[in-house]
């Protein structure tokens, strides 16, 4: 079984100290939230190479650097297409015309040969309320290359656009979760799982990011389902702190309503986040070797 390996960023998994780790701190202002497309292929010419052949799960560190996804997912051979189930509180399939960025990656994603489908899940987040509905990228979605799965967010505008089948919209996690076991039990490709703890509610963890409602268990229940199908995964929704040398960034980031948090809180929060991480690289791994 290949070791699991933190891609260390923001430093936001201290309590973790067995898992191997590469040190990229010094790329953090250029790559955490968003980046150019010259500043994504030099980060690729940089890390890829020290990249070992084969990992188990890959951990990226704060939500904000969930982007990481496309570049692990261009690393698959495209002879078989695979199935992404993506853990999500956002579409990430959203517009962003400056590069790429941590809400956008699925857009980006959806275009590789390595890919037949993305199923994000457990989305929450207004940003696929019918206000926010020109801010997605539609036509993955008109392509059957990408579907929501929502939870209290109504897909009336979806559906008034021909795009029903890419949206399933529930009032309640468990009708999402009843439905999603057996869409998923219906796949038969090899399947990458990329799992944003944000998708989780925040009695379960803290994150950078507004939150979902799901719980670790239904994670670890649907990690079981996918047993000797998993070929690749990764985990983020980490919880870190950073304050941007960038005005721009900062703009951005002030946006999405990422409010600062104390040292006594980011210590507690990050251990308590490093348990939730281990218990799910752990579930991962007894699917993998099923």
């Amino acid at each position: 079984m290949p070791a699991p390996l933190i891609l260390d960023f923001d430093a936001s998994l201290p309590d973790l100290k067995a898992i191997p780790r590469i040190p990229l701190g010094d790329w953090q202002e250029r790559i955490r939230f968003g980046c150019t497309l010259r500043q994504w292929r030099e980060l690729a010419a940089h890390l890829l190479p020290q990249l070992p052949g084969s990992t188990g799960t890959v951990c990226l560190g704060s939500g904000d650097y969930h982007h990481l996804s496309h570049l692990l997912l261009a690393r698959l051979p495209a002879v078989e297409p695979v199935e992404v189930v993506v853990f999500d509180n956002h579409p990430d399939n959203m517009r962003y015309p400056f590069g790429i960025h941590c809400g956008s990656w699925v857009y980006h994603a959806a275009k590789l040969p390595q890919v037949a489908k993305i199923h994000v899940i457990g989305i929450t987040s207004g940003d696929v309320g019918w206000r926010h509905a020109w801010e997605n990228h539609l036509l993955p979605m008109w392509r059957g290359k990408v579907e929501y799965w929502t939870i209290g967010v109504p897909g009336t505008w979806a559906h008034r656009l021909g795009l029903g089948a890419a949206f399933h919209a529930f009032a309640t996690r468990e009708a999402m979760l009843q439905a999603l076991h057996l869409r998923l039990a219906e796949l038969r490709r090899a399947v990458y799982l990329s799992i944003d703890k944000d998708v989780l509610d925040p009695g379960e963890v803290h994150t950078n990011w507004d939150q979902g409602c799901l719980r670790v268990d239904d994670l670890c229940d649907v990690i079981g389902l996918l047993q000797g199908r998993i070929i690749g995964s990764d985990i983020t929704g980490e919880i870190s702190e950073y304050r941007y040398a960038s005005r721009w960034k900062r703009f951005l980031s002030d946006l999405d309503g990422q409010s600062a948090v104390s040292p006594a809180e980011l210590a507690r929060w990050q251990a308590q986040q490093a348990a939730v991480t281990q218990r799910l690289i752990e579930a991962i791994d007894l699917a993998v070797q099923a």
